[in-house]
């Protein structure tokens, strides 16, 4: 069907409800339809005139039995989605697709595992790091040991000679401090630093680490040695030496004097060593390392 639709050109300060319009050309006078409704359909607004209007362009549109609302409701429907102009040509690729349930789970999985990583990375950078020190601290405490192993040996030296100024003849005339000459009270407090040099000796020893190897002797891939010497936290990985009948695996630790508990993770079986002695029962029993 043929529809016609007159649009209208308002006044500028004239009101919707007063509007007053003529045709452009005296040729549509004969094209309007002598049915008319009184009201018609302008942009936007419905504006109440008579059938005598003075700007009233008519523009032709070929449609199909298809209502006004209904092709701007369609328009709308097509190129607007979610408040966005789309383009005619888009395909359903081009739309956002809602995610599965699947999908949001594997993407936060890798998510977690990523952030474990990094944080499992750093924390062994740390360790690495604490390794370090730790290394470098030893290795002060080894040279200031050394420096007063060699100041004890000055120290007998000279409670050598105070004794033997002590028992030789002594002078007319000595002084005496308390009823002893001073040749006695040097002796005397020359063995006193001594022994406090002896204890101050004994105690850097207590803070040196000892090398100590441990050995598992059995038929396995990998040996884990794990114990109170690190909190039963990463342990250390023992290195194989294998022959024809049995494996030998091996690890040097290096451990500062005291006792310690330990056990073998053998192939992911804790295992306890025949070779060394045990403390504890059922699933707490552990071998015991002496370290002196």
């Amino acid at each position: 069907m043929v529809k016609m639709e007159y649009y209208c050109i308002l006044p500028k300060n004239s009101l919707p409800f007063s509007l007053w319009s003529e045709p452009r050309s005296s040729r549509f006078q004969n094209d309007l339809p002598p049915n008319l409704p009184q009201n018609c359909k302008c942009t936007g607004i419905i504006c109440s005139m008579p059938y005598r209007a003075r700007w009233c362009s008519p523009m032709t549109s070929f449609t199909a039995s298809n209502s006004l609302n209904h092709g701007a409701s369609s328009w709308s429907e097509d190129h607007l989605s979610n408040g966005n102009i789309v383009s005619e040509g888009a395909s359903e690729k081009d739309l956002p697709q809602k995610l599965g349930t699947d999908e949001l789970k594997s993407l936060l999985l890798d998510s977690e595992r990523s952030r474990l990583l990094k944080k499992l990375s750093e924390a062994n950078q740390y360790n690495r790091f604490l390794k370090r020190q730790l290394q470098i601290k030893d290795d002060v405490l080894v040279s200031l040991n050394n420096e007063v192993a060699l100041l004890e040996l000055e120290s007998q030296a000279l409670v050598n000679l105070a004794e033997e100024v002590a028992n030789s003849v002594v002078q007319p005339g000595s002084r005496k401090i308390n009823g002893k000459y001073i040749q006695s009270h040097l002796l005397s407090r020359l063995q006193a630093v001594r022994e406090r040099l002896k204890e101050k000796i004994k105690d850097a020893n207590s803070l040196k680490f000892e090398e100590v190897t441990l050995v598992w002797i059995g038929m396995a891939e990998s040996v884990q040695v794990m114990g109170s010497f690190d909190g039963w936290s990463q342990g250390e990985e023992m290195s194989p030496e294998y022959s024809g009948n049995y494996s030998r695996f091996s690890a040097t630790l290096k451990l500062r004097p005291g006792r310690y508990e330990v056990k073998f993770l053998v192939d992911g079986e804790w295992l306890l060593s025949p070779e060394l002695p045990t403390v504890g029962e059922g699933i707490l029993k552990n071998n015991l390392l002496i370290v002196e």
